[in-house]
């Protein structure tokens, strides 16, 4: 389930940053259909991409990461 949100986040913060799926994916140098599959979470992104991301978004890793759920069960 995390994985999902890594997607929603991304996407979230790109749209936050004025970026089009078309112009975020020549900034970090992939396809559009790579960045729809990251922010869909079918794909992963590999290590380096998400160094590439963050420094596009200029955010950190932290920030993308998903939420902790902090409620007791």
């Amino acid at each position: 389930m995390e994985s999902v949100d890594w997607g929603k986040r991304i996407r979230a913060y790109r749209k936050l940053k004025g970026y089009t799926q078309v112009s975020f994916a020549r900034k970090l140098g992939i396809s559009v259909s790579v960045v729809g599959e990251i922010e869909r979470s079918i794909r992963v992104p590999t290590k380096c991409v998400m160094q590439n991301i963050c420094t596009t978004l200029n955010v950190s890793i932290e920030e993308l990461m998903p939420k902790q759920d902090t409620q007791i069960k």
